[in-house]
């Protein structure tokens, strides 16, 4: 009779799977998370008063020809402020303006008073640090 059995180790395989698949799923999330959001590709103005902002959670792209898009989609300022509206938090919605160098003051003026129409209380505009 042995008492004292010798017990070959074993690795089990299953839970490091699991695991391996959770990791690859969390850093695909994260890796969604980082990359900004795609817009038309504009000139943007400079400035030398530029601050760096926490990412937007709507992105409205005014183009040269004052031309609204958001997230791809082109709109009017009306469509603008519905869509803004629908969102649950729109006081609570940060929106960034990406205007051209090239745009219209006015539309720009119609563009944020669409958003502040929608309830949208915080507008920034997207710049690029003056080259000194």
């Amino acid at each position: 009779m042995k008492y004292f059995e010798a017990r070959k180790g074993r690795i089990e395989i299953i839970p490091m799977i699991d695991i391996m698949f959770f990791l690859l799923v969390f850093f695909i999330m994260i890796t969604l998370h980082m990359i900004p959001n795609a817009g038309l590709r504009t000139q943007l103005p400079a400035s030398a008063t530029t601050q760096e902002l926490p990412p937007a959670k709507v992105m409205i792209t005014l183009s040269d020809d004052g031309a609204i898009s958001v997230d791809g989609r082109t709109m009017t300022t009306d469509e603008l402020t519905a869509m803004l509206q629908a969102r649950p938090d729109a006081a609570h919605t940060a929106v960034t303006i990406v205007g051209a160098k090239e745009a219209r003051v006015q539309k720009l003026v119609s563009v944020m008073d669409a958003c502040r129409a929608a309830g949208i209380t915080q507008i920034a505009m997207a710049a690029q640090p003056a080259a000194n």
